[in-house]
């Protein structure tokens, strides 16, 4: 920004071109609900089908490296981690 104009740097500031968020659209909660609902649903059924065809120690083991990898994936990738981004603010 140093070798920047003022007329530049308005245009750059301009309020109506920083990613806040508030126009963004969200569509239905209605179906967000839904297809929660079914995810959940279908979920459930496929973790007691993998839990009831485990046959030993090395499969539990392997289902439980996938259950704590999908875990730190989460807390990972999650919005409300540490350097999210939350406490940033883009433009001013």
């Amino acid at each position: 920004m140093a070798n920047t104009d003022i007329t530049s740097r308005a245009q750059y500031e301009r309020t109506d071109l920083l990613a806040s968020g508030e126009e963004i659209r969200r569509g239905s909660e209605r179906g967000s609900m839904i297809y929660s609902a079914i995810a959940l649903i279908i979920g459930g059924v496929l973790a007691y089908a993998a839990v009831t065809a485990i046959e030993n120690w090395a499969q539990w083991l392997v289902l439980g490296v996938l259950v704590v990898l999908t875990v730190a994936i989460m807390a990972a990738v999650g919005p409300n981690r540490g350097g999210a981004g939350s406490r940033f603010k883009i433009g001013r």
